[in-house]
């Protein structure tokens, strides 16, 4: 199989159906940026301890899988002859990881900065790129149709990766940095992540 195919030379590229646009399309910059947040993710993987981590591994792991069937299903055109591969209840299977995972931090009022640990780092940047993506596949199902789980996932996921980050740092006795200027946004004190990853 050969790397380089020369059909993208005029800056286009096909999609799954046969169908050619420029690299920069909405569809395109949707794919493309699922494709950065699953690098992204195995280089969260590369950072975590194998013994320690493994748990979190296995996840990251299987959420790498599920964001090429996210990619595949955001690279077919609408009218393409295809079988959609994200499952419908993707999103929802993310939900018990979430809760779990989020009892590992103290619970946290406040907006807190993105950092800490090297691995927890890597997964606040994965946790933004795949915002990005969703955020693009936003911009995308206001001209095209999309298959919606595909959305559903992106939202659900960039939860995970916050709460993962955080629970990285709490096991490395990493303590979160409070943004100054936060007010109380969990009213309740609840570690919801949900609202953690925007202002």
């Amino acid at each position: 199989m050969r790397v380089y195919t020369r059909g993208g030379d005029k800056g286009k590229t096909a999609l799954i159906g046969g169908e050619r646009r420029f690299k920069h399309d909405l569809r395109i910059e949707a794919y493309g940026t699922v494709d950065e947040a699953g690098a992204f993710i195995g280089m969260a993987i590369s950072e975590l301890n194998e013994s320690k981590d493994a748990d979190i591994i296995h996840l990251l792991y299987q959420v790498q899988q599920t964001l090429w069937d996210v990619g595949a299903d955001l690279a077919a055109v609408p009218s393409a002859k295809y079988t959609f591969r994200t499952k419908e209840e993707a999103a929802g299977e993310l939900e018990p990881f979430i809760d779990e995972y989020k009892e590992e931090a103290d619970k946290v009022t406040k907006f807190i900065l993105r950092g800490g640990d090297k691995a927890a780092a890597t997964l606040h940047v994965s946790c933004t790129v795949v915002r990005r993506a969703e955020r693009q596949v936003v911009a995308l199902m206001q001209v095209e149709n999309i298959f919606e789980p595909t959305l559903k996932y992106l939202n659900r996921l960039s939860d995970l990766l916050f709460v993962l980050a955080r629970a990285v740092n709490a096991r490395r006795k990493q303590k979160d940095i409070l943004y100054e200027n936060s007010a109380e946004v969990f009213r309740e004190g609840k570690n919801d992540s949900s609202t953690t990853t925007e202002l």
